[in-house]
């Protein structure tokens, strides 16, 4: 199955299917419309959605390892990938009906919709080490986030000129009672439809080894505990995915929050709000591309440290920059090293995983961004909360104090990084 430059090209079109959902429902869009509109408070609504990303967080974490195992045991990657993605898509679409003040039952679509894209990432990225040698992981990994920011950045600017901006919005929908900010997410699920269909005929049939039935869950569950147990064998990968738990935090954080704070602190309506989505979308693409290169010549761990180090630039603009101009360059560095960040995670990831493994080690892969990813957004939250609870400041100081924790998870991320050797385990 490797360098198959047709399955790779389908593999890569998932990611940009799939883009438009975080780009759209998790960062830009739909994060602040349900701050903003549908709780009815910035700061407020930052604080729910903290917690609805926390929940997700556990979801996952709990979820990944135990689906990656049962798809090693019974040959399920394609197929669990099929399931989730139809998953999200029906979720996300269903994220329309929500109105001003459904903030339970628009928290409730989202935390699926948001867990079946993720889990569907499980599946996806599993595909890495199968798809590439040991030369050009990191190039292949580039090229796949690369094409996702496209596919992220298209949408949102298909959703500009058709839906938000227009005085009249195109296909009959009004901008009463935010029908135009609901109906981006009628676009992600047909986006994501439409663009997935590619993974699906051009990826590899899976090669089914066994039936779902109680013995498959109870060997793939023995199977995790084995890994568990002989665990000091893959010390190695254990390391990275420690240092990956904190700074991929961070990065979940930056990304669950960004459209809250510019609505919140710097007063981004919808226009300004894409154009910044845009910029990013553009500056993630081209991080990615690049990097993706640079992978092959340096090593992922190296590439790793870059882009944490630019991301701690970016955040502490945020928190202690008080400017609009500066918040733009945040954004940019954000963009620019957050796409090299994933992709070369994933790169290292395919080196250290154990062969025949895949699905299981990138199910903790999945394990390693989630397990602690409740503890940014909820720190975040908390921070918000008490400043305005104990710190009599404003709601957009409290905001950009929240910011602060991810400085922390940054650096115990890369302090971690450093101890890992860059060995191949395949």
């Amino acid at each position: 199955m490797k360098n198959s430059n047709k399955q790779i090209l389908g593999w890569c079109f998932y990611d940009f299917a799939n883009s438009s959902f975080t780009t759209i429902v998790v960062t830009f869009i739909y994060s602040a419309f349900f701050a903003d509109y549908i709780a009815g408070d910035s700061a407020l609504g930052q604080i729910y959605w903290g917690n609805a990303v926390t929940l997700c967080a556990i979801i996952i974490a709990f979820l990944s390892p135990i689906m990656g195992a049962i798809a090693d045991q019974g040959g399920y990657r394609k197929t669990f990938l099929l399931y989730w993605t139809i998953i999200c898509i029906v979720f996300t679409f269903l994220l329309y009906f929500p109105l001003k003040g459904d903030i339970f039952l628009a928290l409730f679509i989202f935390i699926i919709a948001n867990v079946a894209f993720e889990m569907g990432c499980v599946f996806c990225n599993s595909y890495v080490p199968i798809l590439t040698n040991n030369t050009n992981a990191g190039k292949i990994s580039g090229f796949g986030y690369s094409f996702g920011y496209l596919g992220g950045l298209l949408a949102l600017t298909l959703g500009l000129v058709t839906i938000a901006l227009p005085e009249t919005p195109m296909f009959g929908i009004s901008k009463d009672i935010g029908q135009n900010y609901r109906s981006m997410n009628l676009l992600v699920a047909i986006w994501f439809l439409v663009f997935s269909i590619p993974t699906f005929l051009w990826i590899e049939k899976d090669t089914k080894k066994n039936k779902i039935n109680s013995d498959l869950i109870k060997n793939s569950f023995n199977q995790i505990k084995n890994t568990f147990t002989d665990i000091r064998k893959y010390k190695n990968t254990v390391r990275f995915l420690i240092a990956r738990l904190f700074y991929n935090d961070a990065l979940i954080t930056i990304f669950s929050f960004g459209g809250i704070i510019a609505n919140g602190v710097y007063g981004f309506g919808l226009e300004k709000m894409l154009i910044f989505g845009i910029i990013l979308g553009v500056a993630a693409g081209v991080g990615s591309f690049i990097m993706g290169y640079i992978d092959d010549y340096i090593g992922p761990k190296k590439m790793i440290q870059i882009s944490n180090f630019l991301l701690l630039i970016a955040t502490i603009i945020v928190v202690f920059v008080n400017n609009e101009t500066f918040f733009w360059i945040a954004g940019i560095l954000v963009g620019f090293a957050s796409g090299p960040n994933q992709s070369s995670s994933r790169s290292l990831m395919s080196k250290l995983c154990p062969k025949d493994k895949e699905n299981e080690f990138f199910g903790f892969f999945a394990f390693s961004g989630k397990i602690t990813a409740f503890l940014g957004p909820f720190l975040l939250a908390q921070v918000t909360m008490l400043s305005l609870k104990y710190f009599n400041v404003s709601s957009v100081t409290a905001q950009r104090y929240g910011v602060s924790v991810v400085l922390i998870l940054l650096i115990i991320g890369s302090i971690n990084l450093h101890f890992v050797k860059e060995a191949e385990s395949r």
